[in-house]
């Protein structure tokens, strides 16, 4: 399960963080002050940082500067504060916060941030270039080939594409592939279908061997036909 580092003063804060989520699952790591929570970021890994703006010993927004100009640390970063006025939500940003959550807030609705923030950087991290068979998607130059011809996809369809790859051989559930492509916000139930027709009438309709096989109430997987 995710690990997560909470730097915060407050107590009860930090208790009702816990008994949130230890329950279902979650590894937590907490530090009571700037200068311990950045010792504990810059020596560990963990797939988000809950970081308070105001703490003892170094502030939120000078320990996330540091983690970003000076340590090059990527580990998204959730910041609490009670602070709600526009120019402090800039000020966290600008110091490199991925999202801003203010206090007092509700567990429920850290739990969808934590997820949505965790999602956002595996997304960020997908392979540049990824191959299947005679089949390549490069995520940088935005491009696909196959047997060497170019081509074509939605925005939406690259990203479709871009899972199936990156997953391949595994066969992607359809909810899977779903929030993986739109996060929370998915559309109409026959939205998938209808990409997936586009994505196969570039992929597999102007080629010989299919690629993208459909398992009928599982899911999808792209295969090497080469291998099969």
């Amino acid at each position: 399960m995710y690990k997560i580092l909470i730097i915060e003063d407050n107590p009860d804060i930090v208790a009702n963080i816990y008994a949130f989520f230890e329950p279902k699952g979650f590894e937590l790591d907490n530090a009571h002050n700037g200068i311990s929570g950045l010792t504990l970021a810059a020596n560990n890994r963990y797939d988000v940082i809950l970081l308070d703006v105001m703490l003892p010993g170094m502030d939120g927004t000078k320990l996330c500067k540091k983690l970003r100009d000076e340590l090059h640390n990527k580990t998204p970063v959730l910041m609490l504060t009670a602070r709600d006025t526009i120019s402090d939500k800039v000020a966290g940003f600008d110091s490199g916060a991925d999202d801003y959550l203010v206090k007092p807030f509700s567990l429920v609705e850290l739990e969808s941030r934590i997820k949505a923030l965790i999602r956002r950087h595996q997304d960020d991290h997908f392979q540049h270039s990824i191959e299947v068979g005679k089949l390549s998607l490069n995520t940088e130059e935005h491009t696909i080939t196959r047997e060497g011809k170019s081509l074509k996809l939605t925005p939406t369809g690259f990203k479709i594409l871009n899972v199936l790859m990156s997953t391949s051989p595994r066969v992607v559930s359809k909810n899977e592939l779903e929030e993986k492509v739109w996060g929370e916000d998915i559309p109409s139930s026959d939205a998938l279908r209808t990409h997936m027709h586009g994505v196969r009438a570039q992929v597999d309709k102007p080629f010989v061997q299919v690629m993208i096989v459909t398992i009928p109430g599982v899911g999808y997987q792209i295969i090497d036909p080469d291998k099969v």
